[in-house]
């Protein structure tokens, strides 16, 4: 079950990721994200106050758990860790293609994978271990390939911004584990649909006060915002793709390495979306990395039977 959530949280987050390439396009970075995170909100504060004042959602898996201070200062931390990197990662999504981008990204498995090792002490077999080096070499192969766009890698702000959005990102997933793990395995123990819903709370509070201090006293000087229906798409695309991804973590045979890799495989939908809707270049050079990636995802699959 975990494995199949895993897979389709990786189908929707490729979506997620088109949707906000479309949403970015010479748009103003900072009042899509927050609008971004609005829309998450307004998603799950139904949850929040049905759970709160009611019996309706009791026993559901749509029940938010209530919790105090205690609880709630690992879910800010959670929040102020995942908008960093999506602060980044919108940035240099808007100036960089699909196809480089994604590849980066998908670096994100093999730090969760070090830190999965070494943290949480989790083991590999055989199977496993023939999919991550498989998903390693065809994200290393595809990265080069974007050199072939004109694009410096060591001197590109954008890139380093990318970078930076992939190691929040992988933190986040270690972190997220950390979350929702059992307190006698070492955990927080937290619900994971409080996690889900007061994270994106936080964050939507977080970047109306960034909109109102830093973008809105000059944002006539800076790129003008328009509006995109593709930015509500962005939102309930991810809401949903995080959706079975906690609700895989929180599985008890749920490995964050293995989830994570696949996660990642939302390169293969973007990567799509890329050619069909944006004719992105140098297409040909990438399908076989990209073959390399599904191969990847079939022998942890097969791994984890």
């Amino acid at each position: 079950m975990w494995l199949f959530l895993a897979f389709m949280s990786a189908a929707l987050l490729g979506c997620y990721d088109s949707l906000k390439k479309h949403a970015l396009k010479g748009n103003a970075v900072i009042p899509v994200l927050f609008l971004n995170t609005l829309f998450s909100s307004i998603i799950f504060i139904p949850f929040i106050v049905l759970s709160g004042a009611s019996h309706v959602l009791d026993g559901t898996i749509f029940h938010v758990a209530e919790g105090g201070w205690d609880m709630h200062k690992y879910i800010l931390l959670k929040s102020f860790i995942v908008l960093s990197s999506w602060i980044l990662g919108y940035f240099g999504m808007k100036h960089l293609p699909l196809t480089i981008v994604g590849p980066i990204n998908a670096t994100r498995p093999v730090m969760v994978l070090v830190g999965a090792l070494l943290v949480f002490g989790e083991r590999l077999n055989h199977w496993q271990w023939i999919g991550v080096m498989l998903a390693i070499a065809s994200f290393l192969l595809l990265s080069r390939s974007g050199k072939k766009e004109g694009i410096d890698f060591k001197h590109d702000h954008w890139i380093y911004m990318i970078v930076g959005a992939a190691v929040l990102g992988a933190i986040s997933g270690l972190y997220d584990k950390f979350l929702m793990a059992p307190v006698e395995s070492g955990g927080v123990g937290l619900d994971r649909m409080m996690v889900q819903s007061w994270y994106n709370l936080y964050q939507c509070i977080m970047m109306g006060a960034m909109l109102l201090l830093l973008w809105w006293p000059k944002h006539e000087q800076t790129t003008p915002f328009h509006w995109s229906w593709s930015i509500v798409g962005v939102s309930l695309f991810l809401s949903i793709a995080d959706f079975m991804y906690f609700y895989s973590l929180s599985l008890p045979e749920a490995m964050i390495s293995i989830v994570s890799m696949i996660r990642r495989g939302s390169v293969i939908v973007s990567f799509m979306f890329g050619a069909m809707f944006f004719h992105e270049k140098n297409l040909k050079a990438k399908a076989f990395d990209l073959a390399l990636v599904l191969l990847g995802m079939v022998f942890l699959y097969i791994g984890s039977k």
